[in-house]
């Protein structure tokens, strides 16, 4: 137990508190119980232990891939820690913890006094365990960086986050304000390449090597023993992840892509929906509420701009970039899907197209609420407003 206490005042001492993620202001930390969601590499473990170093007093970091957890189970381990005055416990990557929904349960059950934060990547297992803590736990969500968290982080460029309305109403007067402080253009490509996992600041040369990485981590380790996935379907799933990375917006025809990878019709769109909640891909449905994950995807991207790099061996489409960037910033808080016109709808109200500095409105004209969302610009032209705008979202 020493060790463990050891061990969580180096991590919290070790930890920079310069720049934090969005989400540590948004999250209610007076529930009793929080788990926090997020693909591998966004900063939840950081974004926990800043969280602590605000108020260590009677708490502990805990990571339960630690070996001390294979033999020792956590609910002994709260019981003697809350003995000692633990009130405050901090968990990291509770699903490589085989009995971690139980013991929650029990612990929040047996100790009013205390508060739990949990943390876990593997997005799939933690929701399999969630069902039992559904009444108990406040569950939220950490995506990648934004566009404006990372130019904080990167270069130290501090700006305000924007709600959609006002970046629609005042998207000229925001963009010119932006400009004064960096150039938009080279930034913003720079951040399609790399700039959304927080990783990317242990070397760029690596960058590409670590996200395939952790791409065949969620493969191999969150998804195949969830699903019971063979060594052929994980090698098919691969292929579909490749083909996706290089397609302009990927339009599937679902029983042709079914006989190319050589796997069921209902089968394909399970391992869809499945890769969609693993944080791999974004699926763009017609609508998002109680739809079935067998209704086939109007289209289908990879879930950030960075992962079409790899992927597509440094030949990303431009178009592709572009529509993906644009769906992964606005589906953190908005509801985005396929509208009749236009390539995205947001809220169910307004409608985008997306495009180059020479896109027109041809498509979108005489439709209420209709906007284009233009790369290669850095000043708004009337409903034309710049793609990197909204990456100021959160």
């Amino acid at each position: 137990m020493e060790r463990l206490q050891n061990i969580s005042g180096r991590k919290v001492a070790d930890t920079p508190i310069q720049f934090s993620r969005f989400l540590i202001d948004r999250v209610d930390w007076t529930q009793r119980l929080v788990i926090i969601l997020g693909q591998r590499g966004t900063g939840k473990t950081t974004m926990l232990l800043q969280k602590m170093k605000k108020s260590p007093s009677q708490s502990i970091y805990l990571s339960l891939d630690d070996i001390y957890f294979e033999s020792n189970r956590l609910v002994y381990l709260i019981d003697s820690l809350h003995k000692m005055g633990y009130r405050h416990f901090y968990l990291d990557e509770v699903h490589r913890y085989q009995y971690w929904s139980r013991d929650l349960k029990n612990i929040y059950d047996s100790y009013s006094d205390i508060r739990i934060r949990v943390t876990g990547s593997s997005i799939l297992e933690v929701k399999k365990g969630h069902s039992d803590l559904s009444r108990r736990a406040s569950l939220y969500y950490l995506p990648g960086l934004s566009f404006r968290e990372f130019l904080q982080l990167e270069y130290n460029i501090k700006t305000e986050s924007y709600n959609l309305g006002t970046i629609l109403n005042n998207h000229s007067q925001i963009a010119n304000t932006a400009r004064d402080l960096f150039a938009p253009l080279p930034f913003f490509k720079t951040y399609l390449q790399y700039g959304y996992y927080p990783f990317f600041k242990e070397g760029k040369q690596i960058f590409g090597q670590k996200l395939l990485d952790t791409v065949n981590l969620v493969s191999e380790v969150d998804i195949a023993p969830v699903v019971n996935m063979n060594y052929s379907s994980l090698r098919n799933m691969k292929k579909l992840l490749y083909v996706i990375s290089q397609s302009v917006p990927f339009t599937p025809n679902i029983n042709k892509l079914s006989r190319k990878l050589d796997i069921p019709r209902n089968s394909l769109l399970k391992l869809l929906d499945v890769l969609m909640q693993a944080g791999l891909l974004l699926l763009l449905k017609r609508e998002t509420k109680g739809v079935s994950h067998l209704q086939k995807p109007e289209k289908i991207f990879l879930q950030n701009p960075n992962l079409i790099y790899p992927l597509a061996e440094g030949k990303p489409n431009v178009g592709n970039l572009r529509e993906t960037f644009f769906y992964n910033q606005l589906q953190v808080l908005h509801s985005v899907t396929s509208p009749k016109y236009g390539d995205f709808m947001i809220d169910d109200t307004y409608i985008f197209e997306i495009g180059g500095a020479s896109k027109t409105k041809k498509q979108i004209i005489g439709i209420p609420n209709a906007y284009i969302a233009a790369d290669d610009i850095e000043e708004s032209i009337g409903n034309k407003v710049p793609l990197w705008l909204f990456g100021f979202l959160y």
